[in-house]
């Protein structure tokens, strides 16, 4: 990975060869053993006028022609849809050693095209509507935040829980991300000073928010004879499932892709030692307890006062950070979220390692089809590794 942050500076092609050449590196494998690239990203398009070909315009900046590259383009969950296209490619006997690449580069001189961006990763029509509904009902902030802002008054409401909960979550990742070298927000943050930061939209508060970011991180999927003829080593993804909004429910809806993915590892929610999770705002993490069966259906909460989504619980969550403090370039975070579980269930995550760590989970979603209609989202991933 590269840092995540805010590089003026450098262009998409130098941040992937960053990350590129660290992971052929970290593999001890030159260029010519990859087979295939999947490149994903959401946004560069838009952010910066390069269509079509991104992938390879990227990767010719550090000389690694030939192979296929196939773009791939799914909202924040691009990175996460890349890997499990991989994963299914070197299964099928289609290549041997494939490369992933997430990747964005969102800060430009247009501080406003970035949240264009992300909104063009929803029914651009309806979005136009609702964001007109909301300004005429007084709203000034962000559609998202009042989005998470509603579902979580809602969520406590009906299940009890408070925001003081959404302040554990983004205290826990922030001083998870103020221990990982890649992170863009290092400064660790208490309950206290997440609750006193900038009200976004009731009870969304500034620090409960995931942060635009620039970056770029690689990772090699190999296949496992291969690789130990290769003398390589590391977790096994076991299972990649992948799913969109069917316009009844969203919770349920990523719940079903959770169980799917469980069921072809051959696994249960409570064989997770560690998870990543979308985190777009501390809201979001909360209702992916349940969506990943970490907690029944409206007990989310309850996780964080037993201390089993903690460090040191039965189940940390976000170890890296998370979104809130790790950043969030959207066609970056699926892959960043593999490669933490990796790092964490080699027993190579440094100070932030979840002890005993074998079985994780990647949870990643992107987009909304149906913003105005249903709480969909238009790509929900779900990655279970092993050690």
């Amino acid at each position: 990975m590269t840092p995540f942050g805010k590089h003026v500076d450098r262009t998409l092609a130098d941040l992937v060869g960053e990350a590129v050449r660290a992971a052929l590196a970290d593999a001890q494998l030159g260029p010519d053993a990859i087979d295939a690239v999947f490149f994903g990203n959401s946004a560069d398009g838009l952010l910066n006028g390069q269509e079509s070909i991104r992938g390879q315009v990227a990767l010719k900046a550090i000389g690694l022609g030939g192979p296929p590259v196939y773009n791939v383009e799914n909202a924040c969950a691009s990175g996460a849809t890349a890997v499990q296209l991989a994963w299914q490619f070197v299964r099928g006997g289609a290549a041997r050693c494939a490369l992933v690449i997430g990747c964005e580069k969102m800060f430009t001189a247009d501080k406003t095209a970035a949240m264009r961006a992300v909104e063009a990763c929803c029914d651009i029509a309806e979005i136009a509507e609702v964001k007109a509904q909301a300004l005429a009902a007084g709203s000034q902030g962000s559609i998202f935040m009042d989005f998470y802002a509603r579902k979580a008054q809602r969520y406590f409401q009906q299940h009890g829980g408070s925001e003081q909960h959404l302040a554990m979550i983004a205290a826990k990742n922030h001083r998870a991300g103020s221990i990982n070298p890649w992170a863009q927000s290092r400064t660790p943050r208490s309950v206290e000073e997440v609750l006193a930061s900038r009200s976004i939209a009731d009870p969304i508060r500034l620090l409960m928010c995931a942060p635009v970011s620039d970056g770029a991180c690689a990772l090699i999927l190999a296949d496992a004879a291969w690789a130990r003829a290769q003398g390589l080593t590391g977790p096994v993804i076991r299972s990649a499932a992948l799913g969109t909004d069917d316009f009844t429910d969203r919770d349920s809806q990523m719940a079903w892709i959770c169980q799917r993915a469980y069921t072809m590892a051959g696994l249960r929610p409570d064989s997770l030692d560690v998870a990543e999770v979308h985190d777009a705002t501390a809201a979001g993490e909360l209702f992916e307890y349940e969506s990943l069966g970490l907690a029944a259906p409206g007990r989310g909460w309850t996780l964080l006062d037993e201390g089993v989504v903690m460090p040191g619980g039965r189940c940390p969550v976000n170890p890296s950070g998370g979104l809130i403090a790790r950043g969030h370039p959207l066609g970056a975070t699926g892959v960043a979220q593999v490669i933490e579980l990796s790092l964490q269930l080699s027993g190579r995550a440094g100070d932030r390692q979840v002890k005993g760590a074998r079985v994780g989970v990647a949870q990643c979603a992107g987009g909304q089809s149906a913003f105005a209609r249903t709480t969909g989202a238009a790509a929900m991933s779900c990655i279970v590794l092993e050690s």
